[in-house]
């Protein structure tokens, strides 16, 4: 790989570079300053802002693989977490389609353990859980996936730069210039260890990007922030009251039950046995997977900034 190393980037925003502008405008992020590091590397970054698996295995994988790169990353998952319909074995699916495919072109593949993204945006307990788990369920498959494919996996959930306010970009969902640097470095110690040539390490001090003041963090989020707050104001956060409300109702439900059975004096058990969740021995009407199950009747998601 040290000669005509050929790198393609699939993912989202962050992997676009969104948080890391340019002084001439645009993005860099921590797919090009990865780039940067490696010998005599061509570089294309196929990620685009509000990508889901499915984009990225209908629309990315097939520049990707015209490109025919010799490394590639991964990088997607969290617009699938934020959005109604999550099914975490569709996206396990998807993610195996495009790693294996990736691999078995001759690519060595790039993926990542995410941080959370309810932590990361501060919402309360309540609404903050659901989104949890998804995310565990997110991480979950793509380590599935990185095991299955031997590829080159890093965990950023876990991250001492995930508490860094530091490291962040006025939205807390996408890195800012640091914090790219953070997953660079990242990623190319582990492209070191699994025996690609690093040229140098990705510097860890902003170098290169556009400088950003505090006005200017405000104007973003007066301006295009405010639009990606509304979509999340009208969509995402009733969502996750409604999975809150459900998560509630799965807890007290069994509880009611057992009460009114004791109340009547039907005693604490089923007289054929079976437990008061029904069969499956969980709550009645919860589908196996819990949360973690699509969502048929949630409208459609909004975009992601």
């Amino acid at each position: 790989m040290a000669e005509g190393l050929r790198f393609a980037a699939l993912g989202d925003s962050v992997t676009e570079g969104l948080g890391d502008p340019l002084p001439g405008g645009g993005w860099r992020g921590w797919a090009a300053l990865l780039a940067g590091s490696l010998p005599d590397a061509s570089f294309v970054n196929l990620a685009t802002s509000g990508a889901t698996t499915l984009r990225v295995l209908d629309e990315q994988l097939p520049s990707a693989l015209r490109f025919a790169p010799t490394m590639a990353s991964v990088v997607v998952g969290v617009n699938d977490v934020l959005r109604p319909g999550f099914d975490p074995r569709a996206i396990e699916d998807r993610l195996d389609s495009v790693v294996g495919t990736l691999c078995a072109s001759g690519a060595v593949v790039l993926t990542a353990r995410m941080p959370d993204a309810g932590g990361m945006l501060r919402l309360p307990g309540a609404l903050r859980r659901p989104l949890s788990r998804r995310t565990d369920a997110l991480n979950e498959a793509v380590l599935a996936v990185a095991q299955r494919h031997r590829t080159v996996h890093v965990d950023l959930a876990d991250h001492p730069a995930v508490a860094d306010r530091a490291a962040w970009h006025v939205d807390r969902l996408h890195p800012n210039e640091r914090g790219h640097r953070v997953v660079a470095r990242e990623f190319a110690g582990a492209l070191a260890v699994r025996g690609v040539p690093i040229l140098r390490m990705p510097s860890a001090e902003p170098h290169g990007g556009a400088k950003t003041r505090p006005f200017e963090h405000a104007w973003w989020l007066a301006t295009k922030g405010t639009g990606w707050m509304i979509d999340r104001g009208t969509d995402l956060v009733p969502y996750l009251m409604g999975l809150a409300a459900r998560e509630i109702w799965t807890a007290i439900s069994p509880r009611r039950r057992m009460r009114r059975r004791v109340a009547s004096g039907g005693g604490p058990g089923w007289a054929s046995g079976r437990s008061p969740g029904g069969a499956s021995g969980g709550p009645a009407g919860e589908r196996p997977g819990g949360a973690f199950g699509a969502d048929p009747g949630a409208r459609a998601g909004s975009r992601e900034g």
